[in-house]
């Protein structure tokens, strides 16, 4: 097998867990050039993605499908991953020299060690992408990155497989792993609930179409924070206007009390960035904070 950032051998590739992520992967490595041998497929619905982007695996038992594979694509949750991988380990299937990537955010390839005990070769490919299951997963793909986790060995195959992908690697430390996936989950999906948290809101203010209204705005405030961090921040939190976030505050809680905790705890977090920035004078975070704390 290859060991440079040139493209890797033609591998046979399985899929253990061949639902919206799996499959994805999957599809894009076959159309990479290799070969999609087998996959695992537990529910209906993973059986359909199968048939469909898969067209060319054999629908087999976990086991089975690391016997027939050069490349395993571990796509199951990431609870899931350890015990997985305990399971194939235990099950004697000869797993020397059989790549085994998982595609979670939370771990690393750490995660894969009783695996790696009985001779597969682990690493931790990550796409930095939201899968819905529809035909446009394939083509997202190509326009993202992969958090690459693995021993460093095996660092220049891992890169290559995403690269072939279309992507962009990104490497990720083993011990930052966790945070890094933290780092994700909370950008989008948080932004997912605030998103949905202010529609509702401007529903019950009697907005009609609270998605129209809120586009322009959120994809600019999106655009500015991405290119300049939390000098893109506007707003009533960075000009410390107290009064405002005040009524905001009694405003949710008459209408809309679920909100208050969080909307109270942005505003600090927002406050604190504000402040280390430079973007709100001393005497205005005074008067905010103790408003927030009231």
């Amino acid at each position: 097998m290859e060991t440079t950032q040139e493209r890797p051998a033609r591998l046979r590739i399985g899929v253990i867990g061949a639902g919206r992520v799996g499959s994805v992967l999957g599809q894009a490595l076959g159309r990479a050039g290799h070969k999609v041998v087998a996959a695992s497929a537990v529910s209906e619905r993973s059986r359909t993605y199968a048939a469909e982007r898969l067209p060319t695996a054999r629908i087999l038992e976990p086991a089975q499908v690391v016997e027939a594979s050069d490349l395993v694509l571990l796509t199951v949750p990431d609870d899931e991953l350890a015990q997985v991988a305990t399971g194939l380990a235990t099950t004697g299937v000869d797993m020397r020299g059989t790549l085994i990537a998982h595609a979670g955010g939370a771990h690393g390839y750490g995660i894969l060690a009783p695996a790696t005990v009985v001779g597969a070769l682990p690493m931790a490919l990550h796409p930095v992408m939201t899968f819905t299951g529809r035909d446009e997963d394939i083509e997202r793909l190509a326009n993202c990155s992969f958090g690459v986790t693995a021993p460093e060995q095996l660092r220049p195959i891992a890169e290559a497989l995403v690269v072939e992908m279309g992507a962009e690697p990104v490497w990720i430390t083993e011990d930052k792993r966790t945070l890094y996936h933290a780092a994700l989950a909370g950008g989008a999906n948080h932004l997912v609930t605030l998103v949905a948290d202010s529609a509702a809101l401007l529903s019950t203010a009697g907005v009609p179409d609270p998605g129209r209204m809120l586009a322009p705005l959120l994809g600019a405030a999106l655009d500015n924070s991405l290119r300049l961090g939390i000098h893109g921040l506007s707003g009533p939190v960075m000009r410390g206007d107290s009064g405002t976030v005040a009524g905001h505050i009694e405003q949710l809680r008459e209408n809309a009390p679920e909100s208050v905790a969080g909307y109270i705890e942005l505003a600090r977090l927002t406050a604190d960035h504000a402040i280390n920035a430079g973007l709100l004078k001393p005497e205005d975070a005074e008067r905010l904070l103790d408003v927030l704390r009231r």
